[in-house]
């Protein structure tokens, strides 16, 4: 079983462009005619669905997404997302329009137990997960029992050595972390917001942050003192492979390359069987 995650496709206005150089939309219509063609069991995007939560981006996110995949697609808001206008436009999508405050919400892929989570602090950049939600979280964990589960949320629970991404984290992810561990059936917490792929672990589970569909990624400098900029290196997103055991996590980079091409084995490769 695919299952497909892809996050910070900061949908503008038809267009418009983000950050004044970044051609978001087309990036996502290119990753969707992508991801189609694999036909995944399910799509999770985690956040910064638009650049600035307006209506009109998400109608905008509707037209580049209804229609182009044979599966469900689940999201939760990022810190670009406003929740009342994401509620307004997909409040028919799994989950969008529960009736808690946030959008966090639990659902089935196949074997698997998807918690979704709703880190959003509006006006701000960084993310938090209150009580409410953590006990949200807890409950649901409790629930799935011994069966394996994927957590998304947009705000990584980790810091990266990112000046820039690393002022605007996920705060006091330790109650998070100390659920995950607890459960020990959690295989993966997708998360996004970084613009970069970032990987970790922590009780036996893959923490990911994703590349931006959006096609712009954050700055690779581990200078403290580094102001924040980004690079139009091309977006990319996760196929997850589940064979009933275990997961694997493969990275897809979105574009057009030169290819295929056979791996011409030379004779004197030693890794031939050699008389």
């Amino acid at each position: 079983m695919l299952i497909a995650h892809l996050t910070d496709l900061h949908v503008r206005p038809f267009g418009r462009a983000a950050n004044r150089v970044v051609e978001t939309n087309l990036m996502v219509e290119r990753a969707m005619r992508q991801v189609a063609g694999y036909a995944p069991a399910a799509v999770i995007i985690t956040g910064d669905l638009t650049e600035n939560g307006l209506p009109e981006e998400y109608t905008e996110l509707r037209r580049l997404l209804e229609g182009r995949l044979a599966c469900p697609v689940y999201v939760v808001p990022g810190n670009h997302d406003r929740r009342g206008s994401l509620r307004a436009a997909l409040g028919g999508w799994p989950g969008v329009g529960g009736g808690s405050e946030f959008v966090h919400y639990a659902t089935d892929i196949g074997p698997l137990r998807l918690i979704m989570l709703d880190s959003v602090v509006p006006g701000a950049g960084h993310g938090e997960l209150c009580s409410e939600r953590l006990e949200f979280l807890k409950t649901e964990l409790d629930a799935a029992q011994d069966r394996p589960v994927l957590i998304g949320l947009h705000h990584p629970p980790f810091m990266t050595g990112i000046a820039a991404m690393d002022a605007i984290p996920l705060r006091a992810p330790e109650a998070l972390l100390a659920l995950i561990a607890r459960h020990g059936r959690v295989l993966a917490v997708l998360c996004g917001h970084h613009h970069r792929v970032i990987m970790a672990q922590h009780g036996g589970a893959m923490l990911l942050a994703g590349a931006a569909i959006g096609g712009h990624q954050s700055e690779l400098t581990f200078d403290a003192t580094a102001r924040p900029y980004f690079y139009l290196e091309p977006g990319g997103y996760f196929l997850l492979r589940w064979d009933g055991s275990a997961l694997t996590a493969n990275l897809a980079t979105i574009g057009d390359f030169a290819g295929p091409f056979p791996f011409a084995v030379d004779a004197d490769y030693p890794g031939r069987t050699m008389a």
